[in-house]
């Protein structure tokens, strides 16, 4: 459970306040994950170097998706916290412990009868050892025999000793006998109810995989989506660096002057994509577009494209501002706008 709880929550700061928030009874106050602190600097730094900038509006996308995968870890987190580990540790804290006591004592209890078994044993050997003492006499009426039979009576007085304690570590066996019995029916009992809290907590470790099983599906969609949307920065840079290059230029003979010109023409055609996105966003009619490259549809409501296509785009309302719906022929579907170029 320990080895969990760190793979969950690495920051032992964070594991150690909320331990203490759950003994005082007191909700944690929420604080940003690791991803989500840096989606927030991502999203800074892309708003310093200005939205309307291809770098500075992929380090807010970044910055998006690492927040939503900071949103993605948080819950689960929780949800592992609710379904796993809370379950988990009301078992070791509560019922495991009482079985543990029970086995204890189960063990210390068979230790007792062992030991009253033994006592018993020696007992029963001191009690024949008299009975065979008691029976015999004396052979020859001489004085060595006599001390010797003297000293064999006291003997046997002793040993009769022994043989009292037969009775006494009888009814000792027979009372611990009885407490073992009992005790390892309660532990037999208590070691049963344990088939129940194993499909407990076997339905609660299947939540706990269908919760990583989530998590990790929407950390890949995350990651998907944005990589297709940084797939279109270099080549629509590319893409307008040429175009800006064709077009007839006054020549300069100034070098810096030219190359000043020349790194200002690609901000100038993507204002003008943007402005053109905008208007039919506004309007309700269709533009044609242009496809600058390939793109495989993720899913059935999605167009799939082929570089250098013509094809016809329009806007409908709740539609995300990264997308536009495409027509080709029989064909339609979602398509991303970093893929196309407006046509007048």
């Amino acid at each position: 459970m320990k080895q969990t709880e760190v793979l969950l929550q690495p920051n032992p700061n964070a594991r150690i306040e909320e331990f203490v928030y759950e003994k005082l009874d007191r909700k944690a106050p929420s604080r940003m994950n690791n991803p989500e602190l840096l989606g927030q600097y991502m999203i800074d730094a892309g708003n310093e170097f200005g939205p309307g900038t291809a770098y500075g509006n992929a380090l807010i996308k970044c910055g998006e998706t690492q927040k939503r995968i900071g949103t993605a870890d948080r819950e689960l987190i929780q949800t592992s916290a609710i379904n796993f580990l809370t379950p988990l540790r009301n078992f070791i804290e509560g019922d495991y412990k009482t079985i543990a006591k029970e086995r204890k004592l189960l063990q210390n209890k068979r230790l007792d009868l062992d030991a009253a078994k033994t006592r018993l044993k020696k007992a029963k050997v001191a009690e024949a050892r008299a009975a065979q003492l008691n029976t015999s006499q004396p052979e020859e009426n001489n004085i060595m025999v006599n001390v010797s039979y003297v000293l064999n009576l006291l003997h046997v007085k002793w040993l009769k000793i022994w043989a009292e304690e037969v009775t006494k570590s009888e009814q000792e066996v027979r009372i611990t006998q009885s407490e073992f019995d009992r005790q390892a029916e309660i532990t037999r009992l208590l070691l049963e109810g344990i088939s129940s809290t194993h499909a407990h907590h076997l339905r609660c470790l299947n939540d706990f995989v269908e919760a990583q099983m989530t998590y990790y599906a929407q950390c890949y969609q995350y990651m998907l989506d944005l990589q297709k949307q940084l797939g279109s920065f270099p080549s629509t840079f590319l893409s307008n660096n040429n175009q800006s290059s064709s077009t007839p230029v006054q020549s300069v003979s100034t070098p810096s002057v030219l190359a000043s010109a020349s790194a200002s023409l690609p901000s100038v055609s993507n204002s003008i994509v943007t402005s053109g996105i905008s208007e039919l966003r506004s309007s309700s009619g269709s533009r044609k577009a242009r496809v600058l490259y390939d793109y495989d549809a993720a899913n059935s409501s999605e167009l799939s494209l082929l570089a250098d296509e013509v094809i016809t785009v329009y806007s409908i309302p709740g539609m995300d501002s990264d997308w536009l719906m495409g027509e080709r022929g029989n064909q339609k579907g979602k398509v991303p706008i970093t893929y196309l170029e407006l046509l007048n």
